[in-house]
């Protein structure tokens, strides 16, 4: 079975996402890829994650080929390999449609720094412009909005994270759920105090060197 450690992989956190109750039903979606071979590991569309096999998890070359998989790619294929080719420091993506991350992105708000942990994703989380799920638009909107940041909100619709690896991605999207909270909750009693850059550079340059939380 080609990329079979990836597979085994996306069966193993996509049970994470419903667990944490990052996202819903068979909602939302993951892939890793392996650069060594130039293909990718990604979710089936519209399969349980908790019914998915690793036999099921479909694997396509860089131009969303198939390659091994009797099942259809996920929906929303062209945003991972867009953002696999835009960012050859990533090897994984997550989207989720966790609760309070996508409800800042339906007031289409950028995530400020209103805690430092939101410093996995760079000095805020910007919101990419709202398009059709699984469109060529909603691929370049988030394209043009990510840069070099590790994760994106999706207006209207739920949130985007990258990592070096499965893992990485995961913890960025389980940290700004809570920072997401943390800003909703801040914001139903009064204006919270959102951090500088100043104050954000040394929590970022120590989140990304694998200081401990």
């Amino acid at each position: 079975m080609r990329l079979e450690k990836e597979r085994k992989a996306i069966v193993e956190y996509g049970q994470k996402l419903i667990r944490a109750q990052l996202t819903t039903g068979t909602g939302g979606n993951l892939s890793i890829m392996n650069r060594a071979e130039g293909l990718v590991a990604i979710k089936p569309s519209g399969v349980d994650y908790f019914a998915m096999k690793p036999e099921d998890v479909v694997v396509v070359d860089m131009d969303g080929q198939k390659v091994e998989g009797r099942l259809k790619p996920s929906s929303e294929i062209s945003f991972h390999l867009g953002l696999f080719k835009h960012r050859p420091d990533i090897n994984a993506v997550v989207h989720t449609h966790q609760v309070y991350a996508t409800t800042i992105a339906c007031l289409n708000w950028e995530l400020p720094a209103v805690h430092y942990l939101v410093g996995l994703a760079g000095n805020k989380v910007p919101v990419a412009p709202y398009a059709t799920y699984g469109s060529k638009e909603l691929s370049e909107n988030i394209l043009n909005t990510i840069g070099n940041y590790n994760a994106c909100l999706m207006a209207n619709h739920g949130l985007v994270t990258l990592g070096v690896n499965i893992a990485a991605a995961f913890a960025v999207a389980e940290e700004l759920e809570l920072v997401s909270r943390l800003y909703y909750q801040a914001k139903c009693i009064g204006e919270p105090a959102i951090l500088s850059d100043d104050e954000m550079i040394p929590a970022m340059e120590k989140l990304n060197t694998g200081g401990n939380l």
